[in-house]
């Protein structure tokens, strides 16, 4: 299996980055944390733009840094978004674009060119300059010109921090075709729990130059000790398909390992995939199933950890989904919940490993 090999021992005057990681060679790793959590400065050693003095950085068995052996950023075959589009600002679209692909190693498996701009649909740009552009499209561009690079592997800055929310908006639909279309491994930086939702399959938590945590997207999420989410950003993400959508109530029924969810119908179709985002705060449980309640998706499910926090009063569940009398389940397995609740409620239900509860979800949003 292709993989991304990362130790860094990077100091400065007042920072030091020091992580050691092996990330999977395929789908989105997102690089997330606070500002000032060393993200950008390790996108920015992967890609040779800085210059570690001890360091092992190789893709796929090649070794691009180790001892004395330094490759030039020009010569690893990545692609980089950067925060600002720096796009050339006499040249127009297509010219830009034209200037990239002229550098494009040719033996790389070429993504062709319109392909690129129909990819992120800018083809009615080509002919503008970067001026007579918003900022949602500059950063499209940039986005097409990295992949005319023809990369092994995509950088991608914080590519929407300096775009406003409907911007962002508009953007992440092309990111997300980006991600199922092209067959290209992403490290994506972000200091934003709602693109982690929308786009991780790896997820890579930085605090202060050190990884916290590593790993699969829904295992470092439902981690109780340390978690990686300020507490009322803390959620999961749940991978599902439409299995039923009820025109009486104008629902969607989308079922994941352990369970089905009822959620709005947006003229979702039979079988379509669809990613969820539940946060630990619209979760609360019960002893048996409530049936005279507004909630419409009551799930039973198992504890699996129970942590309590002295300080805040508050207590956080993992809870543990499927059973018996779970109905329409997509495929063998389980997932889980997050929970967030007063330390009284805790005591006052009991609440421990092991113990069978029904979780109550209050709300969910699609994120793609």
């Amino acid at each position: 299996m292709s993989r991304i090999e990362l130790s860094v021992l990077l100091q400065r005057q007042e920072f030091t980055l020091d992580v050691n990681l092996q990330l999977p060679g395929n789908g989105v790793t997102v690089l997330y944390g606070p500002s000032g959590a060393g993200k950008t400065t390790l996108l920015r050693c992967l890609a040779g733009l800085e210059k570690p003095k001890k360091a092992h950085i190789s893709f796929n068995g090649h070794v691009w840094q180790d001892g004395d052996r330094f490759l030039a950023a020009h010569k690893r075959p990545i692609g980089y978004v950067f925060q600002e589009d720096n796009l050339f600002s006499h040249l127009t679209v297509r010219q830009n674009l034209n200037f990239a692909a002229r550098r494009a190693d040719q033996r790389a498996s070429p993504i062709k060119f319109d392909d690129a701009i129909s990819l992120v649909d800018i083809g009615s740009l080509l002919a503008r300059y970067p001026a007579e552009l918003s900022g949602g499209e500059r950063q499209r561009v940039a986005i097409t010109r990295a992949l005319l690079i023809q990369p092994t592997l995509l950088l991608m800055d914080e590519p929407l921090s300096s775009l406003d929310q409907g911007r962002k908006q508009e953007i992440l639909p092309y990111l997300e075709k980006l991600k199922r279309e092209i067959e290209l491994p992403i490290i994506y930086v972000t200091h934003a729990p709602a693109e982690v939702a929308r786009l991780a399959d790896h997820l890579v938590a930085l605090d202060d130059g050190r990884a916290i945590a590593s790993g699969p997207l829904d295992e470092i999420l439902t981690r109780l000790h340390e978690p990686v989410m300020p507490s009322d950003e803390a959620a999961v993400v749940l991978e599902g398909e439409v299995t039923h959508v009820d025109s009486q109530w104008q629902l969607a029924h989308v079922a994941f390992p352990g369970g089905t969810l009822r959620i709005q119908n947006d003229n979702y179709q039979r079988g379509q995939a669809l990613r969820l985002r539940i946060l630990a705060r619209d979760v609360s449980v019960t002893l048996t199933k409530q049936d005279d309640t507004s909630i419409v998706n009551v799930i039973p499910a198992v504890i699996d950890e129970l942590s309590q926090e002295q300080t805040s009063g508050q207590a956080t569940i993992r809870l543990r989904l499927g059973g018996s009398n779970v109905d329409h389940q997509c495929d063998s397995g389980q997932s889980m919940l997050v929970a967030r609740l007063t330390r009284m409620s805790a005591q006052k239900l009991e609440l421990e490993k092991n113990k069978a509860v029904w979780a109550q979800i209050k709300s969910v949003a699609i994120v793609s």
